[in-house]
């Protein structure tokens, strides 16, 4: 009897032990969604395995392979390869404000960083088990993620109205499910999503503390790339103007994690107005390079004293979306431009694209060390009348706006 309960006591440990063990197994983790959410194979193990099986998965699969493929080879590899020709030492973390889920473009001019900051007003959302969504509902969510990555995939920004429409139509919504694709068909492992918030100091809560109804919220999202270093992405969704970073610990936040890098593109020229001076103050002060097409901050904030600027690609002006923006002065900086062979920002086509590299000088006022470009430095620009915008295909509601 002794020896029968024994072994009765062995298959019942054991039988738990396989059970916790096909649990563990059956756990849907946040990168086995963010792949199959990008249209690439999750782990053998996972739940979501059997659902790429789905005719309207292997749709997906083969529109991304051929969106992001094009994309690739005709964008990405050549920002690389240019951040690495004009990006000697970059600082560890990136600052890109007004940037919507756009991880693909910071991950591109800026690889080397190891902390990611991106704010936008976009909420976080969520993504749930898609092992679990309803019959017939993997199609459309699927379809929505599509869609709402058209533009950027196409042009290399956001189109704000189009993506609040998409990603608030189903159980998929806001900017994480779009930062899961970007991290997945980027090569990155995600390792943890913690949903986070920040109080009025800047420190970063979790879990069950409510900083308050108003206080910037996001995730924190650790991931690995191909060398195994682990890495950190924000993202808060959070008010840029100046009465919103004032009320908010966002900007202290990233003060602990300053200077880094930023990054401003396609970014509707908030930054020209009277209402978003305290970001703008706050990018200069806080950034060793700034990478941003014309769209960025205006040439007359940057004090000739501290910085060096390294122009790239052709200077059209703004498109006649945003009628007042054009800069003469940028315009005569551009007369100096390197050529680029990519596009970037709202005049996204290859050879109508501006990009600014400025450099902050060290003290002492020699050679900067976080750019190898030969460019010298601009002459002063003259004042001249501003010329007229041209004009521009009508119709766009832009990230930011």
């Amino acid at each position: 009897m002794k020896l029968f309960r024994s072994l009765t006591t062995v298959v019942f440990a054991a039988a738990l032990i396989a059970s916790a063990g096909l649990a563990r197994a059956a756990e849907v983790t946040a990168d086995d969604t963010a792949k199959f959410l990008a249209g690439m194979q999750p782990s053998a193990d996972s739940p979501l395995m059997p659902l790429t099986k789905d005719p309207s998965w292997q749709r997906h699969a083969r529109f991304f392979d051929n969106a992001f493929g094009q994309l690739e080879q005709r964008q990405l590899s050549r920002i690389r390869a240019w951040s690495d020709a004009h990006l000697a030492a970059p600082k560890p973390t990136m600052f890109y404000m007004f940037s919507g889920p756009d991880f693909l473009y910071a991950n591109a001019f800026y690889p080397k960083a190891s902390t990611y900051v991106l704010s936008a007003l976009e909420p976080p959302g969520q993504v749930p088990d898609l092992s679990k969504l309803p019959r017939g509902a993997m199609g459309a969510a699927l379809y929505n993620v599509e869609h709402s990555l058209g533009s950027i995939l196409s042009f290399s920004f956001f189109i704000t109205k189009q993506m609040k429409t998409d990603l608030r139509a189903g159980q998929i919504s806001g900017t994480l499910p779009i930062l899961y694709v970007f991290l997945a068909r980027s090569g990155k492992t995600i390792r943890s999503v913690t949903p986070v918030a920040l109080d009025a100091e800047g420190n970063v809560k979790t879990g069950n503390e409510n900083p308050g109804p108003n206080a910037p919220r996001g995730a924190k999202i650790t991931f690995t790339g191909s060398d195994g270093a682990e890495k950190t992405l924000y993202y808060f969704s959070t008010d840029l103007s100046n009465g919103g970073v004032k009320s908010s610990g966002f900007l202290k936040f990233c003060s602990t994690l300053a200077p880094g890098n930023s990054l401003i593109k396609s970014a509707s020229y908030l930054l020209h107005s009277g209402n978003f001076t305290t970001v703008r103050d706050y990018i200069l002060a806080n950034s060793a390079t700034v990478i941003q097409d014309d769209s960025g901050i205006p040439l007359t904030y940057y004090s000739p004293k501290q910085w060096r600027f390294f122009p790239f690609g052709r200077y059209n002006g703004p498109i006649g979306e945003f009628p007042g923006r054009y800069q003469q002065s940028y315009a005569e900086l551009f007369r100096r431009a390197e050529p680029i062979n990519f596009g970037i920002g709202y005049r996204w086509r290859t050879n109508d694209s501006n990009l600014l590299l400025a450099v902050r000088l060290p003290n002492d006022g020699t050679a900067p060390a976080e750019t190898t470009s030969s460019a010298e430095p601009p002459p002063a620009p003259a004042k001249k009348k501003p010329k007229p915008p041209p004009p521009a295909p009508r119709g766009f509601l832009f990230w930011g706006r």
